[in-house]
């Protein structure tokens, strides 16, 4: 049974009729431009085919009952959408609660909704499950209503809710992955203009994850103290070129090492890596229009690099998955992928050797582990929508 066909199943089972819609977001993963986003700069995520689906029906008054089915015990939230607080025991509620809080702000006419949640994202790999549900949220809630918000809109919505009601400083790249991906390619996205460009991947390549299995919560993790680094860098750096320096992207490396010195040592490395990290996603999305892998790859090696040596990022998991990855006949890069510290990476693979890639990561990965690892080929998806499907016999 299918994650569609599981959701419709346990819908009706729990609420005596069959969803009147169901709403998807997909996951992403970001091929290279890491922690550039909430300094206002580029990345380049693909929005993937494994998903956060949310089936519902409308409800006569303004409560959400929703269940989170793939959670131990199938956990539900109630709550009222002119009366939303945290919920102190369940984290995954307060993404659907901050998206509900900030969309009834919007949105006069949002009615309540029996719901429940199910998805095929691992959760914790750094592949976006948080902001995959953020934006199934949003999608699900404005299915009932007449209006709807665009994408971009949606997406800045989203991150207000984990920024603000979750408490996790992300930047837009997530959320917009998940609201705008295209299908069969990438995106680039200017974090600040919040403008996009397709971004075609080079040909005989296939984009793996490989989720390390060692769980990450930013709201737990360094997430926040990088973010905050950065700003304290941003300010530092304006003052030493004597010039207005709104973010980091706002530096060039030129004028960087003119004024490195002068930098706390934890400030300049943090900086070196936005500020190279940009410039090694305008290098990829060129590389990738020459249709020259090779070159991609050697980008994503080199993000890894900065990750690990200026950004501190990464771990001893993501180190050893990596390692063996490189070491695998058909791999051209391989790097973390989303915050680190744990979750996933991101490889590139000639197309001949993807299944042997797969197999022999995940075997040698649990031999110098005893981990069990997920690695799996993921095709470019698109964006967040309302699943067209047969009621009747409950197939999209």
């Amino acid at each position: 049974m299918d994650t569609l066909e599981k959701l419709v199943s346990k819908f009706q089972e729990r609420y005596g009729t069959p969803p009147e819609k169901i709403a998807r977001a997909p996951g992403r993963v970001n091929l290279i431009g890491e922690h550039t986003d909430y300094n206002e700069g580029f990345v380049m995520p693909i929005a993937i085919d494994r998903d956060v689906l949310i089936a519902a029906r409308a409800r006569p008054d303004n409560q959400v009952h929703i269940t989170a089915l793939d959670v131990q015990d199938g956990q539900t939230d109630v709550f009222a959408l002119d009366d939303i607080s945290h919920h102190h025991e369940y984290r995954w509620a307060n993404y659907v609660r901050g998206v509900a809080f900030y969309l009834s702000q919007y949105e006069t006419k949002l009615v309540g909704i029996d719901a429940a949640i199910s998805s095929n994202l691992p959760s914790g790999a750094g592949l976006s499950s948080s902001a995959a549900l953020e934006v199934c949220t949003a999608t699900i809630l404005q299915a009932f209503t007449p209006r709807r918000l665009g994408g971009v809109a949606v997406a800045q919505l989203c991150q207000k809710a984990e920024n603000n009601f979750v408490g996790v400083k992300s930047g837009i790249m997530d959320q917009y992955a998940s609201a705008l991906g295209e299908r069969g390619a990438a995106i680039k996205i200017d974090c600040r203009a919040l403008t996009y460009e397709t971004v075609n991947l080079p040909r005989g390549v296939t984009v793996v994850v490989a989720d390390t299995n060692k769980k990450r919560h930013l709201a737990g993790s360094d997430y926040n103290t990088r973010r905050m680094e950065c700003e304290n860098a941003t300010m530092l750096l304006g003052q030493l070129l004597g010039k207005r320096v709104p973010a980091l992207r706002d530096v060039s490396y030129k004028e960087f090492k003119i004024v490195a010195k002068h930098l706390p040592e934890n400030l300049m490395r943090r900086a070196r890596h936005v500020i190279t990290e940009n410039d090694r996603v305008q290098k990829a999305a060129r590389a990738a229009a020459r249709n020259d892998a090779a070159k991609f790859g050697t980008l994503m090696a080199q993000s890894q690099t900065s990750l690990r040596e200026d950004y501190e990022a990464s771990s001893p998991e993501l180190d050893t998955m990596i390692d063996i990855a490189r070491s695998q006949p058909g791999c051209l890069g391989s790097r973390l992928t989303g915050a680190g510290w744990g979750g996933a990476t991101v490889n590139l693979v000639h197309n001949e050797n993807v299944q042997d890639f797969c197999k022999n990561v995940a075997r040698e990965y649990q031999e110098r582990t005893g981990i069990e690892a997920w690695v799996s080929p993921v095709q470019a998806s698109q964006g967040a929508g309302v699943v067209v499907w047969n009621q009747r016999e409950g197939k999209a």
